[in-house]
């Protein structure tokens, strides 16, 4: 590991952290291009299996940031990933709140946060669209993606069930 990834790293996050309006799945696309892309650090295949193990564990869905660093420069890398990623984000979210109280009755506020929204929500969708690409890569797997896509929107059954039939499927020989 040397000092240049772990700085090539931090930039990286650092970055993506103040676009990551919505959290980090609103940058997934944007750091899949970066990681893979431009940096070559690891397949695109690479990148969603850890972003489906990011996914399936306990806590917050930056995880991803996490193993990203673990892979590029192990534990100092996972550090470096995930401090970079929620430091710049949360140290703008506070100066922000300390201050947008002062807008509260400026026009322009209002404009500001309705364009938020859907700015993050275009977002997610790339880095959803991005995510299904990449793993979608016969009609079987981009049936799958759809049906799972369905099943998630128009019933209550918790994605932890979706992985592990989508698991069953591939340890079965299905996929």
């Amino acid at each position: 590991m040397s000092l240049s990834v772990l700085v090539t790293l931090a930039v990286i996050f650092a970055e993506l952290s103040l676009l990551a309006f919505g959290g980090a799945n609103a940058v997934v696309s944007e750091m899949q291009r970066r990681v893979v892309d431009i940096q070559h650090w690891m397949s695109a295949t690479d990148f969603i299996a850890l972003y489906a193990l990011a996914q399936t564990a306990p806590g917050p869905n930056l995880m991803i940031a996490t193993l990203i660093g673990w892979r590029v420069a192990s534990l100092p890398g996972a550090i470096v990933a995930q401090v970079a990623l929620i430091l710049p984000s949360s140290l703008l979210t506070a100066a922000t709140v300390a201050i947008w109280g002062r807008f509260r009755d400026a026009p322009w506020r209002r404009f500001v946060q309705a364009g938020i929204g859907p700015v993050t929500v275009g977002l997610i969708a790339a880095g959803a669209a991005l995510i299904a690409r990449t793993a979608a890569t016969d009609w079987i797997l981009a049936a799958i993606a759809a049906v799972v896509t369905v099943l998630h929107l128009r019933t209550r059954l918790h994605p932890l069930w979706l992985f592990a039939i989508g698991a069953l499927y591939g340890l079965v020989g299905l996929v």
